[in-house]
């Protein structure tokens, strides 16, 4: 499905799922329990993962809060990209590193759903790649304080939407961690 030519392939994402993100996050460590049931079966299944970064002035680099968190361990083969914008294609290698590997369809995950996992989404499918967001393998803060609706909500209004997303010659969509399929994305 995806219109970019000879990416027959599908990779999976993990954004910044760092000390400092994911702090006081929704549902932290069942969404990280589910990334790493799909980082063992993408490394099984010798699917490319690609690790994401984030830094900023209230998240420097090399500092403990920028650093993955712990209880996630990305492999010296896997590549880590370095972003200082939501989505993680922009200003990045992001884009060579998923050509160099005939990849046209992400599987995402990680940090924060209503910033850069958004930002990211919207990127992959305006770049030409079919998107699949794991809907129970993604999370945020909670930020009702400032008007925002509770995580909860932002967590399910985005997996809503995304899974109707789509545009010519490729297409989003929502799964859980369980149904995801490291294949091409099928024609509808």
């Amino acid at each position: 499905m995806t219109t970019l030519a000879d990416r027959p392939h599908t990779a999976l994402l993990v954004i910044d799922v760092q000390n400092d993100v994911v702090r006081g996050a929704h549902r932290r460590d069942a969404v990280i329990a589910n990334i790493n049931t799909l980082l063992a079966r993408a490394r099984a299944e010798d699917v490319p993962v690609l690790w994401v970064q984030h830094s900023d002035a209230d998240l420097p680099l090399d500092s403990e809060g920028w650093r993955f968190v712990p209880e996630l361990t990305r492999r010296a083969d896997e590549p880590l990209v370095h972003k200082l914008y939501g989505d993680s294609f922009e200003d990045t290698e992001l884009e060579a590193l998923l050509a160099e590997r005939g990849v046209g369809r992400l599987v995402v995950t990680g940090a924060q759903t209503d910033a850069c996992v958004r930002s990211t989404l919207h990127g992959g499918l305006t770049r030409g790649y079919d998107v699949t967001l794991v809907g129970d393998a993604h999370t945020t803060e909670d930020l009702s304080a400032y008007g925002a609706p509770s995580p909860e909500l932002v967590i399910a209004h985005t997996n809503l939407y995304w899974q109707h997303q789509s545009a010519p010659g490729r297409r989003g969509g929502t799964v859980e961690t369980a149904a995801v399929s490291f294949g091409p994305a099928e024609a509808s």
